[in-house]
């Protein structure tokens, strides 16, 4: 990797997405940078996968003392590569660090082998590592992301390739650094700076043995194509347009203060954030004011300010398409109950807004809204607004508000279709449980003892 000094858009161009001014530049890898590293990560698979499950372990408890230690330096990296405030930047260093010690507590009994009694005197299941996993991953959690993904595939035995965004690429080479710091050996964490026409060639390459990708549904349907193009097990983390259903005797307080903490997180731009607001029409109006009213909390500003609730956006282009679906929304009878104002003229900056009476076929209920705006529909039953949560080609997450804890559960486990459902809170992924979607939403399952098996061999031993 080197730098540039001209602005090429084969680069990875780091750009202060609160000011767009153009920081430094990044060349791609060359095809043979490309195949060096994948026969070092090969190398380091068969010295790392024959470690015990102690000493992997060891590792990732280093690993997690070193990002609390560097927290706010690798925040403040997020901040100015994509626009997270630091606040919140910080709070995801401390999820990575979460996230490392889990596993290195678990994965040992996560993966123990067992015996199944048959007819045979031995018939044992074990779960042994594939090799190296490719991993493709986002930039609106240019942490997280790679963590909840890396940590049990790692654990487990493999070895861990990435392709991160190239919006991010000094956060890309942070996180290598981190996994050298804490003595991981050479490879067992490679980052790669790749196009994606090199990236179906590291798809193909024999050593991989696996892909993993979070990101939008069409960056998911050309990964999976090239994926079953060499036969390759493959794990898609992709969009969503999550409903938050609010129920008559939900408590209006709570649901608004959750559903628009959700929408609002990390600038709007979280797949698994409230975005459509499908509200029993009895307590819609309370519901929309007081919505309004914890918007009203909401800070617009710089992201390095310790004060600042909202960012910019990462990119201008999501900027320009966030405000054609509310143009759209709006010209076809979406109302605008509330806009906050912009004090920035440079940046991607996006006004916190709320739409109301949004109906199916409105680009605030059909598509996925990626930034602060929320999307409230009126319906008259709980029928209804179950019928109209599942009206959507995703399956992400959900969430349901009722006082009735019963009715929620119902409702959560056997209603609502989507990989995560929540009742009176907001939805968001945790190391200890599996996560992923269904349908546009993707398919796989990470974290929790679900997400460490995904890319082990499940091994059937039999003895006579």
């Amino acid at each position: 990797m080197a730098i540039t000094t001209k602005l090429d858009i084969t680069d990875y161009a780091v750009v202060n997405p609160a000011s767009g001014e153009i920081l430094e530049l990044f060349d791609f890898d060359t095809d043979s940078q490309l195949d060096k590293v994948l026969l070092t990560s090969n190398r380091s698979y068969n010295e790392w996968s024959n470690l015990d499950y102690d000493s992997r372990s060891s590792f990732f408890v280093k690993l997690s003392e070193i990002l609390r230690r560097d927290k706010i330096d690798l925040a403040n990296t997020v901040a100015i590569e994509m626009g997270k405030p630091i606040s919140q930047g910080i709070a995801e260093v401390e999820k990575c660090a979460l996230v490392c010690e889990y596993f290195a507590s678990n994965a040992k009994t996560f993966l123990a082998s067992y015996d199944v009694k048959t007819e045979f005197s031995i018939s044992r299941v074990n779960y042994k590592p594939l090799g190296i996993i490719f991993g493709i991953m986002p930039w609106n959690f240019p942490l997280w992301q790679v963590f909840r993904a890396a940590a049990p595939i790692i654990m487990s035995g493999n070895t861990f390739l990435l392709k991160h965004a190239p919006r991010v690429p000094r956060t890309a080479m942070s996180i290598e650094k981190l996994f050298l710091n804490a003595g991981f050996p050479k490879g067992v964490f490679n980052n790669i700076y790749a196009s994606n026409e090199q990236s179906e060639k590291v798809i193909s390459n024999p050593l991989v043995k696996g892909v993993c990708l979070t990101g939008s549904c069409a960056a998911g349907k050309k990964v999976a194509a090239a994926a079953g193009k060499y036969l390759k097990p493959i794990l898609l983390e992709l969009g969503g347009s999550d409903p938050y259903i609010i129920l008559e005797d939900a408590d209006i307080n709570i649901a608004a203060e959750k559903t628009a903490f959700s929408r609002m997180l990390n600038n709007g731009q979280t797949c698994i954030s409230a975005k459509r607001f499908i509200v029993v029409e009895s307590v819609a109006k309370k519901f929309t004011e007081t919505v309004i009213s914890e918007l009203n909390k909401y800070i617009i500003g710089n992201p390095l300010d310790e004060s600042t609730t909202q960012g910019p956006l990462s990119r201008p282009d999501l900027l320009t398409n966030l405000k054609d679906q509310v143009d759209r929304s709006l010209h076809f009878g979406a109302k605008l109950a509330y806009q906050s104002s912009n004090p920035f003229k440079k940046g991607n900056f996006c006004p916190i807004t709320l739409l109301t009476d949004v109906e199916p076929g409105m680009a605030a209920f059909d598509e996925e809204l990626f930034g602060p705006v929320g999307a409230i529909t009126t319906v008259k039953s709980t029928e209804e607004a179950i019928d109209l949560a599942n009206k959507t080609t995703f399956g992400l997450g959900a969430a349901v508000f009722t006082q009735n804890i019963k009715k929620g559960i119902n409702i959560a486990e056997n209603e609502i279709r989507a990989g995560t459902c929540v009742v009176n809170d907001f939805v968001r992924s945790d190391p200890r449980l599996p996560f992923g979607g269904i349908n546009e939403s993707g398919f796989g399952r990470e974290l929790g003892v679900e997400g460490i098996k995904y890319f082990c061999n499940v091994k059937t031993v039999i003895s006579a």
